[in-house]
């Protein structure tokens, strides 16, 4: 039952009638008298969208059901000669018509044709409206809510802070939604020359904050630097690559070239590539992409800093701890690029075509209890996020498993790796890691260092040739981690990474501010 179709329209005698009569024989058959399929066209409104299309499309019926009425389609005389229009009730939207209520939800079809001439169709339903449930004061997970304050003098950032503050005290605990304020501060603001940041865990402590700085109390109001929130550095393992990621970026920013080129030589007596030709390939391989994307997350963190973004901890995600670990100071470069570029390549060459990994969108114990009954077969990888949690192991078992899991309606998703990291199959590659690794020497980090083999904050001079192997061997606690620094007051955090793929995770556990690079 769709009442109207935006259809791409290519305007030509070829395109017209292959559209036309797809949807006249899906949408104009059996339909009821009188309820003919109402078809308009985008191309007609705002002409050829090209890559927009199907996203314009969705807009423009989104806004039709939002106000009732379907838009006519433009610049039309006559059907089309070309298509046989008594194959089904279908009829052009020649005039714009009231969308009228039937006693169920509008829906509406939108169809948008590629270059090679594939069709991506979706179908929007709409919402019944309701009232929105009020927002709760406190911060999500009984973290605080970070306001950031920002303007072009002190007296200006006092005005602002007594403007907010007053704001604050004119509207009821149920009107505010406390992390809504601190994103739109964040993201809609300017980034003038004085800055605050005003934290509270609930309204009063906001309140307090904020009369701190409009009163100038010492220590409050900070100078060009600014006095914001240090955010936690977040480091990914292998997923967040694609090709050519960094090297745009290279060319725009001379510190994070920089980086890259000392991430190349350091990375040159173990490996026998160019690290600018790797970022411009494929990255298909285990003993690429991954001392590639070390090198990527280093040099972000770098250019985060050289801003005055500087970590007040590290916390890293598999073969992310060793970005971490290098960020923190706990490893020296040449360190750092041993062990991913050595490890990576013993994986490579012993476990590479033995496994696999898959992403799960349910809970660790849940899935704990499902992977139990395979034994050494499966493992749980990584942990997450309250409901995202990774499974490695033999692939014949994975397979199993997410066949059950799809047919119960699970969202599940393959990674793209053919090794099962995390698992037993690390057992067999042990001694070969403890021997390649012997030459590196951690030393104490001047940043906090979070481990997401232990779950929690960690001497960095632990970090030796065993401790890497569990790294690679052990579950990855990342959202046992992730809470452990929002438990500490640490709730802001930045994804140093080409593609944000924790932030969910991260955000889910109860943290106030997650952006990506």
């Amino acid at each position: 039952d769709v009442d109207a179709l935006e259809a791409h329209g290519t305007g030509t005698r070829l395109g017209d009638p292959i559209e036309a009569q797809a949807l006249l024989a899906t949408y104009g058959q059996g339909r009821e008298e009188g309820a003919a399929l109402l078809l308009g066209s985008l191309k007609s409104n705002i002409g050829h969208a090209q890559a927009a299309a199907g996203v314009a499309g969705v807009i423009k019926m989104v806004m039709a059901m939002r106000h009732g009425v379907l838009p006519r389609t433009l610049h039309v005389d006559e059907p089309s000669s070309h298509v046989d229009w008594s194959a089904g009730d279908v009829s052009l939207l020649t005039e714009s018509r009231e969308w009228p209520e039937t006693g169920r939800p509008r829906r509406a079809g939108v169809s948008s044709f590629g270059v090679s001439g594939t069709n991506a169709h979706v179908i929007l339903e709409a919402v019944e409206h309701t009232d929105a449930p009020a927002h709760s004061t406190p911060a999500v997970g009984g973290g605080a809510a970070p306001w950031v304050l920002s303007a072009a003098s002190e007296d200006a950032l006092r005005a602002t802070a007594e403007r907010l503050r007053t704001h604050l005290q004119s509207v009821t605990d149920a009107d505010q939604d406390l992390l809504s304020v601190a994103g739109a501060l964040l993201r809609s603001r300017a980034r003038l020359e004085h800055r605050a940041v005003v934290v509270g865990h609930d309204r009063e402590e906001l309140l307090a904050g904020l009369y701190a700085v409009a009163a100038g109390e010492p220590g409050v109001v900070s100078g060009v630097a600014g006095a914001g929130a240090r955010p936690v550095f977040v480091f990914p393992g292998q997923g967040a690559q694609w090709s050519r990621m960094g090297l745009e970026l290279a060319d725009a920013f001379p510190v994070f070239d920089a980086s890259l080129r000392e991430c190349a030589a350091a990375l040159a007596p173990f490996v026998g590539w160019d690290l600018r030709a790797e970022l411009a390939g494929g990255l298909g391989r285990v003993d690429v992409v991954q001392p590639v994307s070390w090198a990527v997350m280093v040099s972000l963190a770098r250019l985060w800093e050289s801003f005055g973004v500087v970590p007040a901890a590290v916390v890293g995600h598999s073969q992310g701890e060793i970005a971490a670990a290098v960020v923190a100071g706990a490893l020296s470069l040449e360190d750092g690029a041993r062990i991913v570029a050595e490890r990576s390549r013993v994986i490579g060459e012993r476990l590479a075509g033995r496994g696999g990994m898959a992403s799960v969108a349910l809970p660790a114990e849940t899935v704990r209890e499902r992977v139990a009954g395979f034994g050494d077969r499966l493992a749980v990888a990584a942990v997450n996020g309250p409901s995202s949690t990774v499974v490695s192991g033999e692939p014949a078992a994975l397979d199993e498993l997410l066949a059950a899991l799809e047919g119960e309606e699970v969202r599940v998703r393959r990674i793209a790796v053919d090794y099962a990291s995390h698992s037993s199959h690390v057992e067999s590659i042990r001694e070969e890691l403890l021997d390649v690794l012997v030459p590196i020497v951690p030393r104490s980090a001047t940043v906090p260092f979070y481990s997401t083999v232990t779950g929690g904050l960690l001497d960095t001079e632990q970090l030796d040739a065993a401790y890497w192997v569990r790294n690679l061997r052990q579950t990855v606690e990342f959202e046992a981690t992730t809470r452990a620094l929002i438990a500490d007051g640490l709730s802001a955090f930045v994804e140093c990474s080409a593609h944000p793929v924790l932030a969910v995770g991260v955000e889910e556990s109860g943290a106030s501010t997650v952006v990506g690079s």
